[in-house]
Parts: C-alpha cells; structure tokens; sequence
C-alpha cells in the first residue's frame, strides 16, 4: 500500500494561508506498513516550500472604503455608456446645485429679478452644507429630504408672491389669502368652463407636486456629493463661510448688488412676522368693530341734510389715481373731466373732490367697498367676513334705518348668490341677471356701464311718486382685462342691449392687447373714460334738483398700469344741484369740479363714512 501525501491546501479567498505545513497533526511522518517494499523505497515528493508570510505593518492600518458599484440604470445604459453616463451625473448635480440655489436667491417680485441677483453668495447655502457635513449618513439623507421639500414650499410660496404683486401689489397672505384661490378656480370656471377649472386645478396640484420632489432629490444629491467628497467639502464650506463674512462685513458689491446676502433667512423671518400679525389681527379688529359713534344715534336724527334726496354712491372699478396723474394718461382723463364739469354745469350741477386712500391696490373691490360703508378697514378676507355677519351699521344701512329711503343695489358684477348683501341694508339688489341685459359679456363685465344706470333709471329712479332712494351702484365696465370696451352711444339705442354684439365685434382682443403693457394702459384709459362718461351723461339727463351723486373709485389698477406704483389714492367726488347739499362739506377743503387738485386732503377710505354722517346730521353744515 503506498502512503500519499494530502494534497496541500491553497491559501483562502480572503488572503489567509491554509495549514501549516510545520503542523503534523493528523499526517504520518514515516510510513507503518513495510509489506510494499518497492514503494516504500520510492522516493518522498518534495513539498514545495511554503511561501513566507507577509511581514506586519508597522503603523496602523488604514481603513478600506468600499467601492460602491455603479448602478446599471435602466436597460444597463450606465455600463454600455460610461460616458455618457459619467456626463450625466455631472450635469445632474450641477443642475441640483443650481435649483438650490435659485430658490434661496431668487426675490419674491418680477421686477426684482435681475442677472446681478442671482450672483451672490447666499449664508444659507453655507449652512446648509455645514449641516448635511456634520450627520451621520442615515440622518443626513433624512434631513435632506425634509430641507429639500422646505425648499419648495418656499419656491411655491415666492411664485404665488409674484402672481399677487402683478395683480394686488402685495404678497400672498398665508393667514387670510387661501379663499381667494378659490376665487381664482371660479374665475377659471366662469372663462372656460367646469372641465377647463378641473384641468386647471390638477394642474396646479401635479405642479406642486413635483417642485417639492426635484426640490427634495435635489438636495439629496448635493447630501450624497458632500458625503463622496467630505475632505474637500469641509474645506470648502470653511472657506466660503470666512469669505461670506469677511464679504459681509466690509459690504462688497457688485452692480449694485449685496454680494453676501441673508435674503432668503430675512425673508423667512418677515413670513413668520406676516403670519403672527395675521393670527392676531381678530381679537384687533373685534375691538374696533364695537366702536360706532352713531350706533345710539335716534333714526330721527340721521342724516337729516339729504332728507328728500335720491342719494348715489357709485363705485368706478379701478379708477386710480394713476388715471389722473400718469403723464401718458393724463391729457385724455383731463378733457373727459372737463367735459363732464361742462355737462353737468349746464344742467345746473357743481361737484368737490378730494382723494381716499383705499386698502387695496389692483383687486379686492369687496374690501374697498366694505371700507368705505362700514367705516372700517377692511384689509383681507377675514375682516369682510367677520364685518359682514355682525351687527355693524354701514352707511347704506343708515338710510334704510331711517326709514326715510328705499334703498336698493345696482350690482351688475354680481353673477351668483350674494349673501352679504343683506348686511349693507338693501330693500332690493339688481344683480347682472335683472337688469333686463340680453346682450354679451366683455371679458369679464356681465353688462356694460351704460345700460346699468339706464336699468336704474327704468328700475327705480324713474318711477313716478315713489319714495326717495338710497342706491348703491358697482359699475363694472372698468374691470380688468379692459378689453374689449363698450362705448356710448345714443341712450334711446340702448334697448335689451342686443346692440353690444356689434359693439363687442368691433373691440380690441385682450389677448393681444395684454401682449404691450402701453397698450394695456391705453385701454385701461378708455374705460375710465367710459364709465366716467356713462356717469355724468345720465347725470344730466336724468338727474334733478333732488339728486345727489357720490362717485369713487374702488382702488388703483394693476401694477402694469401704476408701474408698481405703492400709492393706493382713488378720487372721490360729491355732485348735487342744490347748494346747500355742498355748503356741509365746505370745510373738507376739496377741489371744486370732478378733478382733485394733487394738493387736494388725503383721508384713508374708513374715514368717510363717519364724516360724511356729522356733515349731514343735525350738527353738519
């Protein structure tokens, strides 16, 4: 029997040798059965020598970082395209560094968009950074995502600032704002239908969606790039945070612009001091809403200086100051004013006006109308409705408290249910569907001027032996878009209003007029012109000596028209035929005629009413 020897053994897998060969355990040195002489003389094979293990490090052994595998992507393409691959992860993380800091660079106002602005070193970036640095991985990921989404709710909010600087000239109100998107998809419905307001709604909704998800991936994988590069980050970081404060501190600029900026940490810190103010302004304003100094006044003592007069209050949508001051508008208000002046003197009327300073600018008539009836300033949303479901007397209201008035609303804006309007004391409301209209919208004006003071007339004002009036009249034909615009023609043309077809056809499309700002301001003029003529022809033809008109407008045009003006003034004129109606406003200090001198008193809109009560009570004039 031959003795073999075992095979010897490789060393393992992980760099380990296999058995000693020193190690006899379990082998015979020497062979014990000497029966098979012949191979017991064969020769031993020589075992090679076993190679020498390696020597120990003399210092520490440094750490082995994994290699982690370049995923394969879809399909592989990553390994059949390294290139273009390795191409692609660059430009991804270049574009996330970008949307990153887009978001904290970019300002909250169109006009403030600038190349220069987006050239600054933002601290936030800095400590963002120094943040995902400091965690570990897991957490790091973590706090990536949720900083990310952060990022686009911040960028969804600047956006919504933007659309309410063009359209309001302020930011979203995070507090009082919300009901107004509702608004808006009304808006939407109203122009294009229930599908066209469901389209638009998901869009929004997917929109959302998918900033906060690149804005959340994004700052994922600027966490996974600092993570890759720690040594080189944390250099970086420290470096750009000494130069961000060396920069801040001695005030470096370029073009103007503030190279080291805290802008989007300032503007987080104005957020939050919007939203407590908002949170507060309820039990502000439930205080103010108790103070009326009329409230115990005795019905025969109100307003006793217009006993027997029809009394007006006429709202001019949008008729700014920026209508009579802006050099590219002025000329052409001016001689509509002086042609109304002429008109109405040579029906035996004179006028005063001054100038109010409306709560707000662009849009929100409601808030301006409320302003100027309830004596309060109705600044957002929750003041109208806390206002509109109390107790508190508006002007309107006043009249119809003394009995002494039929007092109705000529509300052509109004398309649906109007709740509200009970609380402004109206025995009667005309809205767009009862005023006999059977003509076309023009964009957004149900009916135009001109035939809403004509229905007034056949409605109400005309009636023989009937009661004096008290009316409310919302004119509309000066709403934004201002395109296309009615004009006047003959009062006896004027029938169901069929005749506006034509009218209609012959008009500007706002399409292509919103594509010019000039031109969007040239139209806005001719509609202030419109309405002011509708006023003060239907002044002199059918007014008397016991008509008395209030006209106003509501608030100031949008910021393409004012150019962003912060200036909220509206004109407010008072006409009547009878002499002693304007002797109890002699000392208000207005301009004589329809125009406002610039010089002319400023009162913030919610002090009218309470004037405007003393100067015809007992103790006015």
């Amino acid at each position: 029997m031959s003795h073999l020897t075992p095979p010897r053994q490789l060393p393992d897998a992980d760099g380990g040798d296999g058995p000693d060969p020193g190690d006899t355990e379990g082998v015979d040195a020497e062979p014990r059965d000497t029966e098979d002489t012949e191979s017991s003389a064969a020769p031993e094979p020589v075992e090679p020598a076993a190679p020498a293990e390696p020597a120990e490090p003399s210092g520490p052994t440094p750490p082995v970082h994994p290699v982690r595998p370049t995923r394969p992507g879809w399909f592989g393409w990553r390994r059949k395209y390294p290139r273009v691959a390795t191409g692609v992860r660059i430009c991804t993380t270049v574009l996330a560094g970008a949307l990153v800091l887009a978001v904290l660079l970019v300002p909250n106002r169109l006009d403030w968009i600038t190349v220069q602005s987006f050239l600054r070193l933002p601290v936030e970036a800095i400590f963002l950074a120094a943040v995902l640095l400091a965690l570990p991985s897991k957490a790091r990921r973590i706090t990536a995502v949720v900083l990310g989404a952060f990022l686009g709710l911040s960028a969804i909010l600047k956006c919504l600032d933007m659309g309410f600087r063009q359209t309001l000239a302020r930011p979203f109100d995070l507090v009082f704002d919300w009901v107004l998107l509702s608004d808006g998809a009304d808006w939407v419905k109203d122009s294009f239908g229930r599908s066209g307001e469901l389209l638009a709604i998901i869009g929004v909704i997917v929109l959302a969606v998918a900033v906060l998800v690149v804005s959340a991936l994004a700052m994922v994988r600027m966490a996974d790039v600092l993570a890759r590069h720690r040594p080189v980050a944390v250099r970086t970081t420290l470096v750009l945070g000494v130069a961000w404060i060396i920069c801040f501190t001695v005030g470096v600029q370029f073009g103007g612009v503030t190279f080291a900026t805290k802008g989007y940490a300032q503007y987080l810190t104005n957020r939050v001091k919007y939203v407590r103010e908002g949170l507060g302004d309820a039990d502000v304003f439930k205080k103010q809403l108790d103070v009326d100094a009329f409230a115990n006044t005795p019905s025969d003592q109100l307003l006793t200086g217009l006993r027997g007069k029809d009394v007006m209050f006429t709202f001019i949508e949008s008729y700014g100051r920026v209508a009579i001051d802006d050099p590219t508008m002025a000329p052409e208000i001016d001689a509509t004013l002086k042609a109304g002046d002429a008109r109405l003197k040579a029906a035996g009327f004179a006028s005063r006006s001054g100038w109010l300073r409306s709560p707000v600018t662009g849009a929100g008539s409601w808030l301006a109308h409320s302003t100027f009836l309830s004596g309060l300033w109705i600044k957002n949303q929750q003041r109208y409705r806390t206002v509109t479901t109390s107790d508190r007397a508006t002007l309107t209201s006043y009249f119809q408290k003394t009995g002494a008035w039929r007092t109705v609303g000529i509300v052509p804006g109004v398309r649906k249910a109007w709740p509200e309007g009970k609380y402004f004391g109206l025995d009667h409301i005309y809205d767009s569907t009862h005023l006999g209209y059977q003509g076309p919208y023009f964009s957004w004006t149900p009916v135009p001027d001109q035939f809403s003071l004509e229905a007034f007339q056949k409605l109400e004002h005309g009636k023989k032996n009937r009661n004096p009036i008290m009316a409310e009249i919302i004119l509309a034909s000066s709403h934004n878009p201002w395109s296309p615009i009615a004009h006047m023609i003959d009062w006896k043309d004027l029938g169901d209003g069929k005749v506006f077809y034509k009218i209609k056809k012959e008009g500007t499309n706002p399409t292509q007029v919103w594509k010019s700002a000039k031109r969007v301001r040239t139209e806005y003029r001719k509609a202030i012109q419109y309405s002011l003529d509708s006023l003060t022809e239907w002044m002199q033809r059918y007014g008397d000596k016991n008509t008395v008109l209030v006209f106003l407008g509501d608030h100031q045009p949008v910021p393409t028209v004012t150019g962003g003006s912060a200036n909220r003034d509206v004109p407010v004129t008072i006409v009547a035929r009878d002499p002693k109606v304007l002797d109890r406003v002699s000392d208000w200090g207005w301009t004589e005629g329809l125009k406002p001198a610039a010089n002319a008193p400023e009162w913030s809109m919610n002090q009218f009413r309470d004037r405007f009560m003393t100067a015809y009570g007992p103790q006015g004039g």
